[in-house]
């Protein structure tokens, strides 16, 4: 099992990003994806999460509006896009997977512990 982060970088602020991940080893539509972020001294904190079982998406308020989580089920890949960046979305961005078959919203299974996680992604914002 694997999940593959890309796409982190340097970047100014107002500016964008593409992350991927990038799922491999198991049954991609069978999972539900999430993006999570730790920024230094923080604790991590889920972001955004794709439901394949309804096919819907949460956002916590601060993320909601600028970034985008996608699914692409034909190369088992989750993307997030990040627009207007802010300084304080400077973090190290991962992607988890969680057993996501029950027929629950994206909301759900943000909230639960995941199964997989990916190595994570650096994203710096510069003022």
């Amino acid at each position: 099992v694997q999940l593959v982060e890309s796409g982190g970088g340097l970047v100014q602020a107002g500016g964008s990003l593409r992350l991927s991940c990038a799922a491999s080893g198991f049954q991609f539509g069978d999972y539900a994806f999430g993006w999570f972020r730790q920024a230094p001294g923080k604790e991590r904190e889920a972001l955004s999460c794709i439901s394949h079982s309804d096919g819907s998406t949460y956002y916590i308020p601060s993320v909601r509006g600028r970034f985008t989580i996608s699914s692409d089920g034909a190369r088992n890949t989750v993307h997030l896009q990040m627009d207007s960046l802010k300084p304080e979305d400077t973090a190290v961005y991962y992607c988890a997977a969680v057993w996501g078959i029950l027929p629950k919203d994206a909301g759900y299974y943000c909230a639960t512990p995941m199964n997989y996680w990916g190595k994570g992604t650096l994203v710096t914002v510069s003022s």
